[in-house]
């Protein structure tokens, strides 16, 4: 007969089978690319090194708002013709990818910014619109809202997900009622970020005030991601003590 703490077997091998191999896929994938951001709670760094590791340091903060500002600043400026304040934001983002590629850094970061960059300048210069050149962010946050929010509602948190795989258990976090409850709030945190966005901006694109927009964008960028991957941080942190964090053993 089977003994009481054999009856959550079957219930547990049901959850296995109805696991959904896409989620494995997804995690280790989202795991993977903190990883490579320096997001690896393992490894025992401090919150500012991980924020700091997160933005890119001071390269990625470049890559991030010198584009961006570089469009405002001239298109405030000198609105007519609008390809003058595009064509030097696109550059810039050229020259970033030009510079990481010279010194054989990877390009993904810098590359992904130039598609981004030179994508909303085409959409601009085929409308006219200055405004248009923010429309590919609007959409980004949009969607990087509704997948945050939705994934953690049905109990598939990407924030879980990528955690989980980063740190070597996989989907075995949605077992443990204290996690589950951590990276829901985190997924909630993340996608109400992304919103406020949209919130803001969204008006600010529809009234035609480039300078605001723009300059909204640049502010709640950086400035509120940061904070945000610190809290992240030291939850996962809480969630997963280091060894050497665990309360000695008493002596026999």
């Amino acid at each position: 007969m089977p003994g009481p703490g054999d009856e959550k077997a079957p219930e547990a091998a049901e959850d296995d089978i109805r696991e959904p191999r896409a989620s494995e896929v997804l995690g280790a994938a989202l795991g993977g690319a903190a990883r490579r951001a320096g997001l690896d709670p393992a490894d025992g760094a401090s919150t500012q090194r991980v924020v700091w590791s997160a933005m890119g340091g001071w390269r990625g903060v470049l890559e991030s708002v010198i584009p961006s500002l570089a469009f405002v600043v001239l298109f405030t400026i000198q609105p007519e013709p609008l390809i003058l304040a595009l064509g030097v934001s696109v550059g810039a983002a050229a020259v970033f990818t030009v510079i990481r590629l010279i010194q054989k850094s990877p390009p993904s970061a810098a590359i992904g910014g130039l598609v981004a960059a030179a994508a909303a300048a085409a959409l601009a210069l085929w409308t006219g619109r200055g405004q248009d050149n923010f429309v590919p962010g609007l959409i980004t946050n949009a969607a990087y809202g509704t997948v945050l929010l939705v994934s953690a509602l049905i109990g598939w948190s990407l924030i879980g997900l990528a955690i989980g795989f980063l740190m070597g258990e996989g989907t075995m976090w949605r077992r443990d009622r204290r996690k589950r409850r951590a990276f829901f709030w985190l997924g909630i945190a993340w996608a109400a970020l992304f919103f406020a966005r949209l919130a803001v901006q969204l008006p600010l694109y529809l009234a035609g005030d480039v300078t605001a927009l723009g300059t909204l964008k640049l502010i709640m960028g950086l400035p509120l991601f940061a904070p945000l991957v610190a809290v992240t941080w030291l939850v996962v942190r809480a969630l997963y003590p280091r060894a050497s964090d665990a309360p000695a053993a008493p002596a026999a």
